[in-house]
Formats: C-alpha cells, sequence, structure tokens
C-alpha cells in the first residue's frame, strides 16, 4: 500500500477523535460553561449538522479543485474549527466551532477514498480505501480515550487543542506524501450532481441511512447499557469504547479484501450479521463476558458495512464519484442521528435500557431489504448502472509529484 494511505490515516483519525470525545467531554463542558448536560449534549448534534451540511456543498464549491489541494484545504478548515473550539469564550460560540469542524469531515472522506481508490490497481482499491478508515477505528481505541483522560484532567480546552495540533500535523503529512492527483474525467459540478441522480447511488444512500442507523440506536446507549444492566462501574465504560473501536478495526481490516472479492455479498452478510448481533445482544448483555464480546463483534459487523456502501456509491457514480462519496458520509452521519433518536424513543417509553438493541435489529433488516432490493434490479435490464470497478468508472493516478 502507498505511502499517502499514512497521511490519510493519520488525517481519519484526527477527524474520528474530535467527533466521539465530546461524548465523554460533556458533564466538563457543562460544568465549565454553566449550562446543563443534555443541553451540551447539542454539541454532538452540531457536530453531526455540519457534516451533513458540509459533505455535499464543500464537494459541490471544490469540484474544480485539484485533490491534492483540496485535502489540505479540508484539513485546514478542520484544524480552524477544532482551534475555535478551544478558544471559545461560551457555550454559543462553542457550538459554532463545533459546526465548522464538522464541515469537512464528509468532504474529506469522499475526496480522500476517491484518491486512495486511485493510488491502486483495481483488485485493491477497497483495501485502500479501508486502510483509510483504520486512521477513523484506531481513534476510538486510542484517540478517544485518551483525549477524554486529557480533557477531564487538564481541561477540555486541552482535548481541542491537542486535535488541532493533530491538524496540523495531518496538513503537512497530506502535502509531502500525497501525490498529485488528477481531476475525474469528465468532471465538475453539474457531472456530480447528475450523479447523485442514479437510482443505484439513491438506493445506496439509503442502505447507510438505515442499516448504519442499526448500529448507532445501540452504540449511543451503550454506556448506560453497561452499567444499568451488565453492572460495570462507570470506571470501565472508556475499556467498553475501547472494546468497540477494537471491533471496527477488525470490521475495516476484514471488510476491504472482501469487498474487492465480492462487493454485494459483504453487504448483504455484514447486514445480517447486524442485526443478528444486536437481537442477540438483548440476551448477552446481562452476561459480563458475553457482553464485552458482544461490544466487539457489534463493532466489527457494525463497520463491516461502511467500505462496501463506500465502493458501491462510488462504482455507481462513475465518472462523477466525488459527491457521491461525500453525501455517503452525509447519509451515516443521518443514521447516527436517526439511531440514537430512535433508541431514545424506545427508552422514553419505558421499554427498558436494552430496547434499541430490537430497534437496531429492525433498521439493520430495512438496510439489509434495501440492498436486496438495490441488488436485483442492478441485474433487471434498465434497473440502473452495473457495479463496475474498471479504469472507466474510476480513473487512476495520472500523475505523481
Amino acid at each position: 500500500m502507498p505511502l499517502a494511505l499514512l497521511a490519510l490515516a493519520v488525517s481519519a483519525f484526527g477527524i474520528g477523535t474530535t467527533e466521539f470525545v465530546m461524548m465523554g467531554l460533556l458533564p466538563n463542558v457543562a460544568n465549565d460553561l454553566h449550562t446543563s448536560v443534555p443541553t451540551a449534549g447539542y454539541l454532538v448534534s452540531a457536530y453531526a449538522i455540519g457534516v451533513v451540511v458540509g459533505a455535499p456543498l464543500l464537494t459541490a464549491l471544490g469540484s474544480r479543485i485539484p485533490r491534492k489541494r483540496m485535502l489540505v484545504l479540508l484539513m485546514a478548515l478542520f484544524t480552524v474549527g477544532n482551534l475555535a473550539s478551544a478558544l471559545a469564550p461560551n457555550f454559543g460560540l462553542l457550538i459554532a466551532g463545533r459546526v465548522l469542524a464538522g464541515l469537512p469531515h464528509g468532504a474529506f472522506f469522499g475526496v480522500g477514498a476517491v484518491v486512495a481508490s486511485r493510488l491502486v490497481s483495481e483488485d485493491r482499491r477497497a483495501r485502500a480505501v479501508a486502510t483509510m478508515f483504520l486512521g477513523l477505528t484506531i481513534a476510538n481505541i486510542v484517540g478517544v480515550p485518551v483525549a477524554t483522560l486529557l480533557g477531564q484532567n487538564l481541561g477540555w480546552r486541552a482535548t481541542f487543542l491537542v486535535v488541532s495540533a493533530i491538524g496540523v500535523v495531518a496538513m503537512g503529512a497530506l502535502a509531502r506524501l500525497v501525490p498529485q492527483v488528477s481531476l475525474e474525467q469528465h468532471g465538475g459540478l453539474r457531472q456530480e450532481l447528475g450523479a447523485l441522480r442514479d437510482r443505484q447511488v439513491i438506493l445506496g444512500l439509503l442502505t447507510a441511512v438505515f442499516g448504519f442507523a442499526g448500529v448507532f440506536a445501540v452504540y449511543s446507549y451503550l454506556a448506560s447499557m453497561m452499567t444499568e444492566v451488565t453492572g460495570f462501574g462507570e470506571s470501565t465504560v472508556t475499556l467498553v469504547l475501547a472494546l468497540f473501536g477494537i471491533g471496527m478495526t477488525l470490521g475495516a481490516l476484514i471488510a476491504g479484501p472482501l469487498t474487492d472479492r465480492a462487493l454485494r455479498p459483504t453487504l448483504y452478510g455484514s447486514l445480517a450479521a447486524l442485526a443478528v448481533t444486536l437481537v442477540a445482544f438483548d440476551f448477552t448483555v446481562h452476561v459480563k463476558w458475553a457482553a464485552l464480546l458482544s461490544v466487539v463483534v457489534l463493532g466489527a459487523v457494525g463497520f463491516m458495512t461502511t467500505t462496501p456502501l463506500q465502493m458501491l456509491v462510488m462504482n455507481k457514480a462513475q465518472h462523477a464519484p466525488t459527491l457521491a462519496s461525500a453525501s455517503n458520509h452525509s447519509a451515516f452521519n443521518l443514521a447516527n442521528a436517526g439511531g440514537a433518536w430512535l433508541g431514545g424513543v424506545a427508552i422514553a417509553a419505558g421499554w427498558g435500557w436494552t430496547s434499541p438493541t430490537l430497534v437496531g435489529a429492525v433498521l439493520a433488516v430495512i438496510g439489509l431489504a434495501i440492498a436486496l432490493i438495490a441488488g436485483r434490479s442492478d441485474r433487471v435490464p434498465g434497473g440502473g448502472s452495473r457495479v463496475v470497478a474498471s479504469s472507466e468508472s474510476m480513473p487512476h493516478l495520472s500523475e505523481v509529484g
């Protein structure tokens, strides 16, 4: 794998750290800025809003900017957003800083996935994309726990200052290691927007929204399940979240080669395994060792869906994959918000702390049904464009420098 993928992974590590660390710092922020923890929870939503809005907007605005320069500019915006968060004097400006930090998230992964796939041969493209995503998963193992401890001991502002420093390092790595990559053949905003009208792209995005929502219906309340149902102490929550990150990393490592060999079967299998795991979690959560094992499996099968979904929309967008790729991350963040909301509705309805597991299973089944419908229509004449992985759909690296 090219060394340039390391620069993309380092950037993904910084993005993953700032996305998830806020969940562990809410009490600290609330106490420092004299607000309640539920109100501080809007900081999580603010970042997600930035991702959903920024992914298509910044990708469209940067459709004519060379890919390498675009990556550096997006990471610069990410760094400024985290620095603004660290220096925010009040809650309102901290909200603005979180939105700003979230804006480049989807666009970066969208452009980065296209660049990563063009650095390698056709039969290794999914593995290259999965390698970039490893930075995001490792952030959940190392970055988030360490950043949380840092924020709890030195103040939450120190966390965002460190993330800003990671952003600066990532900018240097991108500038030094990523080669110049030509714009997509027949690229441009009109071509990118046209690609989003493809039926298979739309079905792929809907699969991401519903299927991945199943993961976050449970992940959002994982800490409460472990303390209220399983019987772990609050000090164990960091370990539990790290185990989830280990599962995510395993999922990314497994999904890459499987997706290169058989894209749709990998997608079907991961969504089916996710549904089964979520149903089983409703029982295993009552036994400590089984609950911990289930957390790892949930992270693995949940994240196994991301690589095939990413490759699917990129392939289906054909000559204009960047906006579709970025929009996929908007879909993932809608899944995050929607899954968390539906899981919360189930708990508020009095169905118990474990009810989000069954809600998540239903969402995963809906995602699987959409994926199967898409696969079936893809085999029917006129049902959508064929899945391609040729140089026509994803041009190779044209210039190295």
